[in-house]
């Protein structure tokens, strides 16, 4: 193994989320995959489940059963792709040998344990690690990142809508009351899990409405743009689902506190992300669509001044599972290891 080679884990390989990671590590520079984990395919190797990465170094990578002993002796770093409550005491038994580790659950991103218990409906075994967990998105928490051993992984939906509010919050362009926001997600947010609400028929030719009004990611995002706003922050999230594979766009609506033309906004949403070159700032007059982030880590953002009802419409597209998870996951492994941030993630959108 190279000298400037770093082993890393993967723990929960059958998820969509699991997958994407795979995919990305297989092109990456400095991340060698050397444990994968699952208890239903061990002992298969991973192009039997993945046969796109037969011919890739990773292929032939054996599944193993998630084990924090053999993970602690193979591997710098673990990505923790299983679900919430399962993540939590898998991640707990890594730190304890040593090990950095990125949780793409919903474990470690809250910060209060009580506001964990009510929304997640079960106990929280870790709460001391939410007083270290560092909220993974980039273009916040770079810093912090860096210094990390546990990343909390943001959602998709909360990476969108943050993203989305953050030059306007920091700016005090908008009332901070009455904030909506009107996301839709492609079916893969749902997980791999075979349920009848995403079968090919039940999703197909349709779109309707969900989790309304108690998605799980609400506290997240009231969470975070409370701290870029400075004070407490109610919202009203809502959610579709859309007849697509991949991509979240969300349209958040806000109400302008002060007269501000599109340029003006424009110019301070440009200036917000002048060195965060995946969030993309696109033309005034220029709207986002999902099929131009697809399989990237970009945030694409439209504005809209609409001087009749003074509102501020902001719409911000994603990928859910690269921006969302995988590739965030990946670009917070980057910054902890001391890699180039965009090391494996130098990618165009899978167009058409």
């Amino acid at each position: 193994m190279s000298m400037n080679t770093i082993p890393v884990g993967l723990v929960g390989v059958t998820g969509y989320t699991g997958m994407e990671l795979t995919r990305l590590l297989a092109g990456h520079g400095r991340f060698t995959l050397t444990r994968v984990t699952s208890r239903s395919e061990c002992g298969k190797k991973l192009s039997d489940i993945y046969p796109f990465l037969q011919g890739l170094p990773c292929g032939d990578t054996v599944i193993t059963e998630p084990d924090p002993a053999d993970l602690a002796s193979a591997c710098e770093l673990v990505f923790l792709a299983v679900p919430h409550k399962t993540a939590m005491e898998m991640a707990a038994a890594l730190l304890d040998k040593g090990l950095k580790v990125v949780d793409l659950s919903a474990d470690f991103r809250l910060r209060d344990r009580e506001t964990y218990e009510h929304w997640y409906k079960c106990g929280h075994t870790q709460p001391h690690l939410l007083e270290t967990a560092v909220y993974g998105l980039p273009e916040l928490y770079e810093t912090a990142i860096r210094a990390a051993r546990l990343i909390a992984n943001p959602g998709c939906y909360p990476t969108s809508a943050i993203l989305g509010l953050y030059p306007a919050l920091r700016n005090s362009m908008v009332d901070t009351k009455g904030i909506v926001i009107d996301a839709k997600s492609g079916a893969t947010g749902a997980g791999r899990k075979a349920t009848v609400g995403t079968l090919f028929c039940e999703v197909s030719d349709t779109f309707r409405a969900y989790g309304l009004p108690t998605h799980r990611h609400t506290p997240e995002i009231e969470q975070e743009i409370g701290l870029i706003a400075g004070e407490e922050m109610t919202v009203s999230f809502n959610t579709h689902l859309l007849p697509i594979n991949r991509g979240i766009l969300s349209t958040i609506y806000t109400t302008l506190i002060k007269d501000m033309t599109l340029d003006d906004v424009h110019a301070l949403y440009a200036e917000a992300y002048r060195s965060h070159p995946w969030v993309r700032v696109l033309p005034a007059g220029t709207l986002p669509e999902t099929r131009h982030v697809r399989g990237t880590m970009f945030c694409d953002i439209g504005l809209v001044v609409d001087k009749r009802t003074n509102r501020l419409v902001i719409l911000s597209a994603i990928d859910n599972l690269c921006r969302g998870a995988s590739g965030q996951a990946l670009a917070n492994a980057n910054l902890m290891c001391g890699v180039d941030i965009a090391e494996g993630l130098r990618l165009a959108p899978l167009m058409p």
